[in-house]
């Protein structure tokens, strides 16, 4: 097979671990593929890289390509979502003096319980909270958004969204230009270690298991370059099982620390793959079961129905019709995918959609061999979303 180079680009992030991993572990190779990865400073910069095609593929916010099809955001270029890099894996955060306000408000940081942090939050604010997110369509804001509106804020009058980068995060709580943040991993971490900032909750306790990164790559690209996609998709997928195997966490995070990726310490990457989190300047630490996956739980999944739902957020927020939201859900591409994985040893749902938030447990699924078990994927508020044909 004639090796092809590809160029892939990322942001700084944990979950770009399987482009990297799938480069770094030779699955990319096995696939007759070389990946030229390239990091981004933005994720609007690495959509204009993508849409504009220098580069071939991206790890991507899962709402972006959504978001390009409802014509949001000012690119026009068709993307489509062909594989979930990963699911969950962001943390919210507050400064120094909003975690003051919450302990002497009784909060125990236990990283829990959603209805009792959005609570003290509201009581702690001092006028309108100031909360960063990485880009305006993306997991993190969707995520923030449902929590507190569920909660009963008033997202215009209690709530300002600003954007900011992921590296930048603590930096812009230290400049006293945000309150509080959602971001991935490893820049909450980053911001506790360096900038006093406290964690107050994973994002997998409002969603118990969003679809946080997706593989993306330009629609015409996809139609034209089919037998290079699947490959890719393919060594995407066995990465993220290498990274889903017990040990290989400590591995993965020397890889994400080296210059070229993330340039940060093992220690700091290990605590996002293991799920063992360090909270607060004080050192208190805190497991979040299942932070971020890659792999279990047909993680890599792209379903129609969490499409859906972000498409039905966007349009809510952008007074979109459902009708252009509906179309927009199939950006989404779970037929790429089975194509591609076909005759892998991987087993796939039987379906290409479900009703989101109805798994209270783990619970297994038709499929072709029988062996697909589906992770709990509970809203917090006990909701359920059915997309509408």
């Amino acid at each position: 097979m004639r090796t092809v180079t590809l160029t892939a680009g990322f942001i700084p992030l944990v979950d770009a671990a399987p482009l990297i991993v799938a480069h770094e572990m030779g699955f990319a190779a096995e696939e007759g593929i070389a990946l030229d990865l390239r990091p981004a400073p933005s994720w609007s910069s690495l959509r204009d890289m993508l849409s504009f095609g220098q580069v071939d593929a991206a790890h991507m916010l899962s709402p972006v390509p959504i978001a390009a099809s409802m014509g949001l955001g000012g690119v026009g270029t068709a993307l489509a979502a062909v594989s979930v890099m990963s699911v969950n894996g962001n943390v919210i955060g507050v400064n120094d003096q909003l975690e003051r306000k919450l302990r002497d408000l009784g909060h125990d940081f236990d990283f829990r319980d959603p209805h009792a942090a959005g609570a003290a939050l509201f009581k702690a604010k001092t006028g309108r909270l100031r909360i960063g997110v990485p880009f305006p369509f993306s997991m993190h804001c969707e995520l923030v958004s449902y929590w507190l509106e569920s909660l009963g804020w008033d997202l215009t009058g209690d709530l300002d969204i600003r954007t900011v980068p992921p590296p930048l995060m603590g930096d812009a709580i230290t400049a006293g230009e945000i309150d509080a943040f959602c971001v991935g991993e490893p820049w909450g971490s980053r911001a506790v270690d360096q900038n006093g900032a406290a964690l107050l909750l994973p994002g997998s306790a409002i969603w118990n298991f969003a679809p946080e990164k997706v593989l993306a790559v330009r629609t015409d690209w996809a139609e034209t370059e089919q037998s290079l996609l699947f490959r890719l998709i393919r060594a995407v997928w066995r990465a993220g099982r290498w990274l889903a195997q017990d040990g290989s966490a400590l591995l993965a995070a020397e890889m994400l620390s080296r210059p070229g990726y993330l340039n940060l310490s093992a220690e700091v990457l290990e605590r996002a793959l293991s799920g063992q989190l360090v909270i607060s300047r004080k050192g208190e630490e805190r497991h979040a079961d299942r932070f971020v996956e890659f792999h279990n739980g047909s993680a890599t999944f792209p379903w129609r129905s969490q499409a859906a739902w972000i498409a039905d957020r966007l349009a809510r927020r952008s007074g979109k019709s459902p009708e252009i939201a509906r179309a927009a859900a199939s950006v989404f591409r779970p037929d790429l995918y089975r194509q591609a994985m076909h005759r892998t040893e991987a087993d796939l749902p039987g379906a290409s959609g479900k009703v989101e938030g109805s798994l209270s447990a783990d619970t297994a699924v038709a499929s072709a061999e029988g062996r697909v078990i589906l992770y709990r994927d509970s809203f917090f508020d006990g909701r359920i979303f059915e997309p509408q044909e």
